[in-house]
């Protein structure tokens, strides 16, 4: 049973540990406060109006958009991240909007086809300071976007900024470092905590976490809807197994034939459900044990977002059968092997001809902006960034074009 987390919120709502937009650390380039909004909802509202936003609708989840119009997009990932972090943190006193902003910016620099895109963007980047999905999304915001006539990028707060980078290697925070060291009164910048090993604010390791709540379970509809596993198969699992037998059990009629995907349904719900109540009481009783006062106590301390050790241990058990039996699948590999291949060869090309690319990202193959924080030579920099920015059909199209070959059975 959930217990109310004792804390004083005060007239905002929010637990004094959580992100008050305004205390933000502020924005690279200082802006006047809009009059409707606070920081972090125009954050919001700029990461869902960009061009990178729009492009997630035709980026792989597993499966490429090709393969049936009801499958997961990075898109509708990204919102079912946002609905998930959302409710955990209302129930948490965190602050919702930030969560939402970083939600739905957290897979901004996701390569075209899914992690086999990333792959092979890391393995074309190896020698020229290398390629992180995470970091990709952070130059999204940062530089690649251009809307505004004053700043490259969205130019969003700290606190959202932080939250985008989840992962980052020691030689790139280091980097990040170095071109922001002042930044917000000298106190580092959105990479400081990896050099430090510190935590990011309770809203990012919301979003973390999400984000794998949220993939697990979609991940599960995807395939059986595939074809790829089946309800019987996910039924091994003892975490998709027990909500199965309970929505069984709840409703007699779902044990009937033909109500098998209303039984898939409510069995992942029922795990939804059970996953967030878990995250929340976990929560509650790490930051009871903490006892964190600010942000900056927040950041100081262990991982305080997490799940319950023993539904921790399922989940894993979860991600290992998907893992075994969807992701590596013989024809999703199959066609990961075929998307390796389009991302390798349309950085070979362009390498060679970066005319071939749009005017924008030729241009500044010759010379990177000088305000960035790039590793490597400005060519494959370019290079990386344009790919990176692809949508799955976009690639397969530019790759047609430039080869003359279909590496599809259909026509995207």
């Amino acid at each position: 049973m959930l217990q109310s987390l004792a804390v004083d919120v005060g007239a905002s709502g929010l637990a004094p540990y959580a992100c008050h937009p305004s205390q933000t650390r502020g924005r690279r380039l200082s802006e006047s406060l809009a009059a409707t909004r606070t920081d972090f909802q125009r954050d919001r509202d700029r990461i869902v109006h960009s061009t990178a936003f729009r492009r997630l609708v035709y980026k792989t989840q597993v499966f490429l958009n090709h393969e049936g119009d009801l499958f997961r997009t990075r898109l509708t990932h990204s919102l079912e991240v946002a609905q998930l972090g959302r409710s955990i943190a209302r129930s948490l006193h965190l602050n919702e909007d930030l969560v939402e902003a970083i939600a739905l910016a957290h897979d901004l620099g996701h390569t075209p086809f899914g992690h086999a895109g990333q792959d092979a963007l890391q393995d074309c980047m190896a020698d020229y300071g290398g390629f992180e999905h995470n970091l990709q999304s952070l130059r999204v915001v940062d530089l690649l976007e251009e809307r505004y006539p004053l700043f490259d990028g969205l130019n969003l707060t700290f606190e959202t900024r932080e939250g985008i980078l989840k992962h980052c290697s020691r030689s790139n925070a280091s980097l990040l470092e170095a071109a922001e060291h002042a930044f917000a009164d000298g106190q580092g910048g959105v990479a400081r905590r990896f050099l430090e090993a510190k935590q990011p604010s309770l809203e990012a390791q919301l979003c973390n976490l999400a984000d794998e709540i949220a993939y697990n379970a979609h991940d599960i509809d995807d395939g059986i809807r595939s074809g790829l596993i089946t309800l019987q198969q996910m039924q091994e699992v003892p975490l998709f197994n027990e909500f199965c037998e309970r929505a069984r059990n709840n409703h007699a009629h779902l044990r009937e034939p033909g109500q098998a995907r209303r039984l898939m349904y409510e069995s992942i719900r029922l795990m939804l459900s059970e996953q967030v109540f878990d995250v929340i009481a976990a929560t509650q009783a790490a930051i009871e044990v903490a006892q964190p006062h600010s942000v900056d106590d927040v950041r100081g301390s262990a991982p305080l977002v997490m799940f319950g050790l023993e539904m921790q241990q399922r989940s894993a058990q979860l991600k290992q059968f998907l893992f075994a039996h969807l992701y590596r699948h013989p024809q999703v590999v199959q066609t990961m092997v075929q998307a390796k291949q389009v991302v390798r060869e349309l950085f070979e090309i362009y390498t060679v001809a970066p005319q071939e690319m749009q005017a924008g990202f030729a241009l500044r193959s010759q010379s990177i902006h000088p305000a960035t924080w790039d590793a490597g030579p400005a060519l494959q920099r370019s290079v990386a960034d344009y790919i990176a920015g692809m949508t799955d059909r976009f690639a397969w199209r530019e790759h047609h074009r430039l080869t003359g070959r279909r590496l599809l059975p259909v026509d995207v």
